[in-house]
Parts: structure tokens; C-alpha cells; sequence
């Protein structure tokens, strides 16, 4: 037996009947099944980069986390950016996407390019600059992120460099 689908906005028990309770029920006490065509593209965008929101505060009423897609187009590389506080894990799921940084741990700068494949994680600690890359000419890239922070923040900059100190400072 198979339950009927749910449908945007259900709540916590989609397959039972709907009370009149049920639709005053908080936002943070029932589960939120959001869509792939109810992503949301109202986010901080990069250039060259679509970015998508799956599971965030407007969304879902998330208060710690951000989850979505992002969508490289073929042959293009985004801005240089960093994603403020927030942690950024992200999950590979089409595509041959690159990400450059500038690993300045020796005595000169030096850029890194990390050459990723379908189901490859990349890890992107707070302030860190980078920037994606797709350069397949035909197919978009497709990665799916997660973000500590309960919006997607998204700091363009005009040109990929170490932030000074301790990582934490914007330029």
C-alpha cells in the first residue's frame, strides 16, 4: 500500500484527514516537504551561477540551515564570492563543476583548482573566496549545498585573493 504524494506545504501527517487544528499548526512543529518545481529562486545570486533554494527560512522556517541547487551553465565560471559565516558543504550531482580558491599556507599565493565528478562533497569554510567553474561546453553542472546559516549569504568580489587575518574579516 502506498501513501497518496503530498502536496506543497502538507504537514507533519499528510495521509490524515485535515482538522481544523491542523492548518494552525507552528511552523517548527510539523515537517515541510518542499517540491524540485517549488525551489525557490529569489536567493543571493553569483554570476554565471543559478542558485536555488530547497529548505531555508521562507520555505520551510528554518532557523540554523540553508539547503539547494545550484546550476553552472556550460562553459562558464561564476564570480568570485565567499559565503560569509556560514559553512557550505556541497554535493556534486551532474556535471564536472571546478572550485578555485587561493591556498595562501606557503609564501606566495597560490591557486588551487579542484576537479570534481558526480557524487564527489566539497567543504567551503566561512570567508573562504572561491569561485566555481564549469567548463564542459555542452552540460550545465548541478550541485546540491547546504549552508550552517538559515539564508543563503552570498559576498561577490572583485577578484578571487586571501581575506586578511584570521579568515573571519570581509575584505
Amino acid at each position: 500500500m502506498s501513501e497518496p504524494p503530498t502536496t506543497p506545504g502538507a504537514g507533519f501527517h499528510p495521509h490524515l484527514h485535515d482538522t481544523q487544528d491542523h492548518h494552525a499548526a507552528p511552523l517548527r512543529s510539523r515537517l515541510h516537504h518542499i517540491r524540485a518545481d517549488a525551489l525557490d529562486g529569489d536567493t543571493a545570486q553569483t554570476g554565471g551561477m543559478r542558485r536555488f533554494a530547497g529548505v531555508s527560512g521562507s520555505t520551510a522556517g528554518s532557523e540554523k540551515l540553508w539547503m539547494g541547487q545550484t546550476h553552472v551553465a556550460p562553459a562558464t565560471s561564476s564570480s568570485d564570492h565567499h559565503h560569509g559565516e556560514s559553512e557550505t558543504a556541497i554535493y556534486v550531482v551532474s556535471g564536472h563543476p571546478e572550485f578555485v580558491f587561493l591556498d595562501d599556507s606557503g609564501d606566495e599565493p597560490q591557486e588551487v583548482r579542484l576537479r570534481t565528478s558526480p557524487g564527489d562533497y566539497i567543504f567551503v569554510p566561512p570567508f573562504v573566496p572561491h569561485r566555481e567553474e564549469n567548463p564542459d561546453p555542452a552540460d550545465e553542472a548541478v550541485v546540491v549545498i547546504a549552508r550552517s546559516t538559515q539564508e543563503a549569504i552570498v559576498v561577490n568580489l572583485p577578484a578571487l585573493y586571501a581575506l586578511p587575518g584570521n579568515g573571519t574579516q570581509t575584505p
